[in-house]
C-alpha cells in the first residue's frame, strides 16, 4: 500500500491562535502595500495559485474556464493571503456566478491537503520519478504508479489501487467500475471503460484516490441521488469546489432542544442509509466529528462535508466471496479514550462482514451520547433534555446501549428503536 501522506494535523490551541493573531496585525502593518494589492486582486485567475502548472499532479481541470474568467472570486478575508498560514487545512469561501443566471452563490474551495501534505506529495512524485525532493512534476508523472494504467489498459482493477486510501482499502470491480464512470474531471465521462480517459486524466485520478479521495466519493455517490455529501462543482489545478451547505453541527451545538432532537434523528437516519441501502455499498465513516457536518439554513438538512475518510465495502462481493466470519454480526468497541473525536475499528473486519454497527456507534458515541467530547465540551448534541424526558430515561438509556452496548448484539437494537423514538419526540415537537 502506498500512504501518501499522514493522518489529518491537530487543531491548532486557542492560545497558538491568539499569539499567531497579534503577529498577522504587525505584518499587515508592515506589508500595507502587498496587503491592498492582496484584497484588490482575484488571485483565483492565476494559473500558480491554482497550481495549474502542476497538472497532471492536480485533481482536475473541468472547472478552469471558470476560476480563469474571474467567475469565482474570494469572500472577504480570505483575499489576504496573510492569513493562509492560520488556514492550515486550506478551505477557502468563495462566491461563484454564472453570467447567463445573475446573482451569486457561495461555495467552499478546498486544496484537499496542507501545505505541508501538499509538499509532501511533490516530493514523492518526483523521488520516485528521478530520485530527488524536486522536479518537473509534468515530466515525472508518467515515470510513477500513477501512469501504470496509461496505454491501452482497459479497467480499473482492485489489484492496481487496493490499499491506496480508505475509499479503497477492499475495493470490489464494481465499485471501481463506479468510480471511474461517474468520474467529473472527464468530457467522456459515463463509461467505465479507461480506454475513454486521456492519459493525463487517468493519472489526476489516481492520484486523487491516493492523496485524499473526497471529490471521488461526492461523484460517486452523489447529493442529486439523495446521498447525504456535499455537491462536487469540479476542480481547476489543486483547487477543488463543492457547494456551501451551512454552518458546521457545532455551531447547533447549543441550539433550541427541539432542532437538536431532529438533528440527531437525521444523523441517524445517516448511519442507517450509509449501512444499509438498495445499492448494497456500506459507506463506513471513520472521522466522526462535529465539523464534519454541516446543516442547510433553510432546509435544516443535515450534510456530510468532509467525506475523505469514508471506507467502502462491497456487501456483494462479502456474500460472494464468504470471507470467515463473514455472515457473523459485527459489534464495534467502545473506547472511552482521553480524545476528541476517536473512534475504535477495524478496516479488515469492516471489509469482510455484512452486518456491521460501526457508523451507529461513530454517530452514538461521538455526536449524540454523554461520551461525545468537542472543543471542551461534554454531553453530545442531546445534551441537557427536557425535565420530563430526563425523568423518562428512555432517550439516555438507548443512548448509552448505541455508544456502549451491555447485552451482546445490542447496539443494533438500540439504534433502531433510537431512531424511532427521535422520529417520535420531533413529531411532538414540531
Amino acid at each position: 500500500m502506498w500512504r501518501l501522506v499522514p493522518p489529518k494535523l491537530g487543531r491548532l490551541s486557542r492560545s497558538l491562535k491568539l499569539a499567531a493573531l497579534g503577529s498577522l496585525l504587525v505584518l499587515m502593518v508592515l506589508h500595507s502595500p502587498s496587503l491592498l494589492a492582496s484584497w484588490q486582486r482575484n488571485e483565483l485567475t492565476d494559473r500558480r495559485f491554482l497550481q495549474l502548472n502542476k497538472c497532471p499532479a492536480c485533481f482536475g481541470t473541468s472547472w478552469c474556464r471558470r476560476f480563469l474568467n474571474g467567475q469565482v472570486v474570494f469572500e472577504a478575508w480570505g483575499r489576504l493571503r496573510l492569513l493562509d498560514f492560520l488556514n492550515v487545512k486550506n478551505v477557502y469561501f468563495a462566491q461563484y456566478g454564472e453570467p447567463r443566471e445573475g446573482g451569486r452563490r457561495r461555495v467552499v474551495l478546498k486544496r484537499l491537503g496542507s501545505q505541508r501534505e501538499l509538499a509532501q506529495l511533490d516530493q514523492s512524485i518526483c523521488k520516485r520519478a528521478t530520485g530527488r525532493p524536486r522536479c518537473d512534476l509534468l515530466q515525472a508523472m508518467p515515470r510513477t504508479e500513477f501512469a501504470r494504467l496509461n496505454g491501452d489498459v482497459r479497467l480499473l482493477t482492485p489489484e492496481a489501487v487496493e490499499g491506496w486510501s480508505d475509499l479503497v482499502h477492499c475495493p470490489s470491480q464494481r465499485l471501481l467500475d463506479r468510480l471511474v464512470r461517474r468520474y467529473a474531471e472527464t468530457k467522456d465521462s459515463g463509461s467505465f471503460l479507461l480506454r475513454n480517459l486521456k492519459d493525463s486524466e487517468r493519472m489526476q485520478l489516481l492520484l486523487t484516490l491516493a492523496f485524499n479521495p473526497e471529490p471521488l466519493v461526492l461523484q460517486s455517490f452523489p447529493s442529486d441521488e439523495g446521498w447525504p455529501f456535499a455537491k462536487y462543482l469540479g476542480a481547476c489545478g489543486r483547487m477543488v469546489a463543492v457547494n456551501y451547505v451551512g454552518e458546521e453541527l457545532w455551531s447547533y451545538f447549543s441550539a433550541p432542544w427541539e432542532k437538536r432532537v431532529d438533528l440527531a434523528w437525521q444523523l441517524m437516519e445517516i448511519a442507517e442509509q450509509l449501512t444499509n441501502n438498495d445499492f448494497e455499498f456500506a459507506l463506513y465513516l471513520l472521522d466522526v466529528s462535529f465539523d464534519n457536518f454541516a446543516v442547510g439554513p433553510r432546509d435544516g438538512k443535515v450534510i456530510i462535508v468532509d467525506a475523505e475518510n469514508v471506507l467502502v465495502a462491497d456487501k456483494r462481493l462479502i456474500r460472494q466471496n464468504k470471507p470467515e466470519n463473514w455472515d457473523v454480526w459485527y459489534e464495534s468497541k467502545f473506547d472511552d479514550c482521553d480524545k476528541e473525536a476517536c473512534l475504535s475499528f477495524s478496516k479488515e473486519i469492516l471489509c469482510a462482514r455484512v452486518t456491521v454497527d460501526h457508523n451507529y456507534y461513530a454517530v452514538c458515541q461521538n455526536l449524540l451520547s454523554r461520551h461525545a467530547t468537542w472543543r471542551g465540551t461534554s454531553g453530545g448534541l442531546l445534551h441537557d433534555p427536557p425535565s420530563e424526558i430526563a425523568k423518562d430515561g428512555r432517550l439516555e438509556a438507548l443512548l448509552d446501549e448505541c455508544a456502549n452496548p451491555k447485552k451482546r448484539y445490542g447496539r443494533f437494537q438500540a439504534a433502531k428503536e433510537l431512531r424511532e423514538y427521535l422520529a417520535q419526540l420531533s413529531n411532538n415537537v414540531r
